[in-house]
């Protein structure tokens, strides 16, 4: 799809974002960079309504990460907390969290 295009279906079609910052316990971070990978390549290659699924580490605090997902539409990001994938991850990741984690939703503007 051309850029031009991309911005007029976006102003017609808001799409769903999602932020989730989370803080790891001290010696867990590569058990959960491992942990994410592997759902990562999963939601890339079976959400087709996922547009951005993304894990980042913070530059300041290399305990703290933060989820950057972007999908098509609300039924999108449903039907991602609903996948095994991603209830197994959740439940594993519980285990490696320093604090509850932060999460924010936010609907794509122009």
């Amino acid at each position: 799809m051309r850029y031009v295009n991309w911005i007029a279906w976006i102003k017609v079609n808001p799409m769903i974002a999602c932020t989730s910052t989370l803080k790891i316990q001290t010696g867990k971070t590569g058990e959960f960079e491992t942990l994410v990978a592997a759902v990562t390549a999963k939601v890339r290659a079976n959400e087709p309504g996922n547009v951005l699924y993304q894990l980042t580490n913070s530059r300041v605090n290399d305990h703290t990460y933060r989820f950057l997902e972007l999908y098509k539409d609300q039924e999108a990001f449903t039907r991602h907390g609903q996948t095994e994938d991603y209830k197994d991850m959740m439940n594993k990741v519980g285990s490696l969290l320093a604090a509850a984690p932060n999460v924010e939703m936010f609907d794509t503007v122009g």
